[in-house]
């Protein structure tokens, strides 16, 4: 891809009123870091900021687009006069279950994005569904059930020790210490405490004790591209709290959590496990049709089995993080892993407007 694009970096904002103004204010061209703000909004400003310099390098014409809540915000949206939108939203007016709306809208507008439709949004954002069409498939996951409001869809008989955790939500939100339960009490009270705080379904699954490793994949869902596995570190993590990539250890950097673990690149696996991992996220990755990029979050367990744990669509881009990182080791830099995405998408709407051409000419 040769010609400058006009490329939209669409991104969602959580935050307070008064600081989303000045978000609006200062968008055309960012400077420095805010402090003393969560870590979720270091994530948007940092990630948004590395791609449009990305972009800028590769010769497009990138400004960005914040996504509120409301009509004149999507009205804005369809008359942006993007040739593309690099789509960064995960919520739509703080709302982490509507992202394949904003998918959806997009497609209804005619305008090319980057990353999941609807569709892959629907199915990776509900974890059960996922699970269940996981093992249509024969890919091993943690056996699981859901409960709300005192219903329980059982998918299969669960032991202990499980691990608790909202159904829809994303990014490791609902996922502390307390999240992995050892008896009936504690996961009663787990599942309370899912249902008052995000008014969601509990997701019940068994708990794989084992290694947390990340399978990035560049591609469409028919042909992608199986980058080096990186690992989560959690090794160093106190006695007594759960192996698992909580909310502390993925966001609270002042946290011990956060502090004790890190991701890298998996050195030491033998040849046949590294195959059995890619192999993994590859079938789900397609299971749950995620194209552009995705990563898929497994489990390799004590005993050597794999299991996936999460789909995860347009994941996080910064630099120094998973999937960037597993570019890197690939032998791509930032500026070209953004460019692979942008053409990723450009050939998927090209492809699809010459079938649209060739079955009007038919």
């Amino acid at each position: 891809m040769n010609r400058q694009l006009k490329i939209a970096i669409l991104y969602d904002n959580w935050e307070d009123p008064t600081f989303i103004e000045e978000l609006v204010e200062e968008a055309p061209q960012p400077k420095g870091r805010r402090k003393n703000k969560e870590v979720k909004e270091e994530k948007e400003i940092e990630d948004r900021e590395e791609i449009f310099q990305a972009l800028e390098k590769l010769g497009h014409d990138p400004f960005y687009h914040m996504l509120e809540g409301g009509t004149q915000s999507l009205l804005a949206l369809a008359k942006c006069g993007a040739d593309l939108v690099f789509n960064l939203t995960e919520s739509y007016a703080g709302d982490d279950t509507k992202d394949m709306n904003i998918a959806a809208y997009l497609d209804l507008l005619g305008l090319p994005y980057t990353g999941a439709g609807p569709h892959a949004c629907l199915l990776a954002q509900d974890k059960a569904l996922a699970k269940k069409l996981f093992a249509f498939h024969g890919i091993r996951s943690p056996y699981f059930a859901t409960s709300y409001r005192g219903k329980i869809d059982h998918a299969h008989d669960i032991k202990f020790p499980l691990i608790v955790k909202p159904l829809w939500e994303d990014g490791s939100i609902g996922i502390d210490a307390g999240a992995v339960v050892d008896s009936i009490k504690e996961m009663m009270e787990r599942i309370e405490y899912i249902q008052d705080e995000f008014d969601c379904p509990a997701l019940i699954e068994e708990y794989i004790e084992g290694r947390e490793i990340y399978g990035a994949l560049l591609g469409s869902y028919e042909y992608a591209e199986s980058l080096p596995l990186v690992e989560l570190d959690l090794s160093k993590l106190p006695k007594g709290i759960p192996k698992i990539a909580s909310y502390d250890v993925k966001f609270e950097k002042d946290t011990d959590a956060h502090k004790l673990t890190k991701s890298a690149i998996a050195k030491d696996l033998d040849e046949e496990t590294a195959t059995k991992l890619t192999d993994t996220a590859m079938a789900a990755y397609q299971a749950v049709k995620l194209r552009d990029y995705g990563r898929i979050d497994m489990r390799l367990s004590t005993k050597g089995e794999v299991y996936v744990i999460e789909a995860n669509p347009n994941p996080w881009l910064s630099s120094k993080h998973e999937f960037a990182m597993a570019a890197k080791e690939s032998g791509r830099n930032y500026t070209k892993l953004i460019g692979e995405i942008v053409d990723l998408a450009l050939r998927r709407y090209a492809a699809k407007n010459q079938t649209a051409a060739a079955t009007q000419n038919a």
